[in-house]
């Protein structure tokens, strides 16, 4: 009996000191436990207000009531309604010693006083004539080479580019690359290839250290002078285009499926054809890593066999460079003819870049450098092993990934040119 009262006694103690608490304590107010990030509405107001341009369209005409009337209807209806705001456009001064940075323009606001409690965004705008430049780095420029060999050749049919033509895929390629290069070239016909691979430029361009795109898919272009080559197989010019490769240290860019699948030329191969009825086409043994390896002679029995990984993704790296360069190609894709990565040791390649994520054994695309003497490459491969239909951002995302030229942005600091908006907010009003 005695400790029954005593726990009851306990009871009341502890519920009597927890009622005084209670009554004594200060609860603080619902805005200081959840309060409103003013900075953060200020910043997000101000881009809403500027979605569309308006913003940057009242900021530079101030004496337009009308606009400036608009502009006061969105941003009370853009705020809550116990928020209270002052927006100050300001003029961005020059930069001469002593001279005002910013001076105030234009004001509009609902309230006299925005009280103790309040914060404030800012946000720059241009005015509609501004024209923003980005100037790249040329590719070569401090190491020698930077020219771009694009295969446009009239008189060689492409294979495994549905839905486009050589033609279309190399001005494409011209409008995404010809920027970042000292020279670009179009290669015209397979005249043209046939001197460029005999080690004669074709318009004074730096033919060293160069970067060739074939735009003819699984279909490499032949010129009718290595046509003597023909062994039935075709495997001599192959290896003979790994050896210029070699020799020139350029980059070899396939853009889709098996590399060096077919030889094109439609003089040469006029009564011939593919087993899909594509005249002007032969089939190869694809002796060209044997050429980039510098062997003293090759063997027709193929080297570049391929796998099928499937639905692959781009690497981190690449994914890096597509924000950089601007260049957003689908970050997955599928591969069907994905090297092997026991090419590496076999033909003395480093992988550069990794343009998807290997699987397993499989390189779905990459660039391939042919280690040369000590830490030099000579001669690069950049194989592309996707399915049937050619992405040529992937193509330009790949060789900038590995180049890296750098991006010179300007700046716009000409006077009357940009304005600064700041939006302060205030809380009134209710808890």
């Amino acid at each position: 009996m005695m400790r029954t009262i005593e726990v009851l006694i306990v009871i009341i103690i502890i519920t009597g000191a927890f009622i005084a608490a209670s009554f004594f304590a200060v609860l603080p107010w619902p805005r200081q436990v959840s309060p409103v990030n003013l900075r953060r509405l200020s910043f997000t107001t101000l881009q809403l207000l500027d979605s569309n341009y308006d913003l940057s369209k009242a900021a530079f005409e101030i004496d337009n009531a009308t606009i400036w009337g608009e502009l006061q209807v969105a941003l009370s209806a853009s705020l809550p309604p116990n928020v209270i705001y002052n927006l100050t456009v300001y003029e961005v001064g020059g930069s001469a010693v002593g001279a005002e940075l910013y001076h105030d323009l234009a004001t509009i606001s609902n309230t006299e006083s925005l009280g103790s409690t309040s914060d404030a965004s800012s946000y720059m705008t241009a005015s509609a004539n501004v024209t923003f430049n980005v100037i790249p780095e040329k590719i070569g420029e401090h190491s020698g080479g930077g020219t771009l060999y694009i295969l446009n050749c009239s008189d060689a049919p492409g294979w495994w580019i549905t839905g486009y033509t050589a033609h279309s895929l190399a001005q494409d390629l011209y409008n995404l690359l010809s920027s970042y290069f000292s020279d670009t070239v179009m290669v015209q016909s397979t005249t043209e290839l046939g001197v460029i691979l005999d080690g004669n430029p074709l318009h004074g361009e730096n033919l060293q250290n160069a970067v060739v795109i074939n735009t003819c898919g699984e279909a490499v272009p032949i010129p009718s002078s290595y046509t003597v080559y023909n062994d039935n197989s075709y495997a001599e010019y192959c290896y003979e285009v790994g050896k210029r490769v070699n020799l020139y240290n350029w980059t070899w860019t396939s853009i889709v499926g098996w590399p060096f699948y077919y030889v094109s030329n439609t003089n040469e191969f006029s009564g011939s054809q593919n087993s899909w009825g594509i005249y002007g086409m032969a089939r190869v043994s694809n002796a060209f890593l044997q050429g980039l390896d510098n062997r003293a002679s090759y063997d027709d029995s193929g080297t570049s066999s391929t796998s099928s990984p499937g639905v692959v993704y781009l690497s981190t790296n690449v994914l890096e460079s597509s924000n950089y360069y601007g260049i957003y190609p689908s970050p997955y894709q599928t591969s069907t003819r994905a090297l092997s990565s026991s090419i590496l040791t076999g033909f003395h390649l480093d992988v550069t870049t990794y343009v998807f994520n290997p699987v397993g054994g499989s390189i779905p695309a990459a660039i391939y450098r042919h280690a040369g003497t000590g830490s030099s490459y000579q001669g690069a491969f950049y194989a592309i092993g996707l399915t049937r239909t050619p992405d040529i951002r992937l193509t330009a995302l790949g060789l900038l990934a590995d180049y890296r030229p750098r991006l010179y942005r300007s700046e716009y600091t000409t006077y009357g040119t940009s304005r600064l908006v700041v939006l302060q907010l205030g809380l009134v009003g209710g808890v």
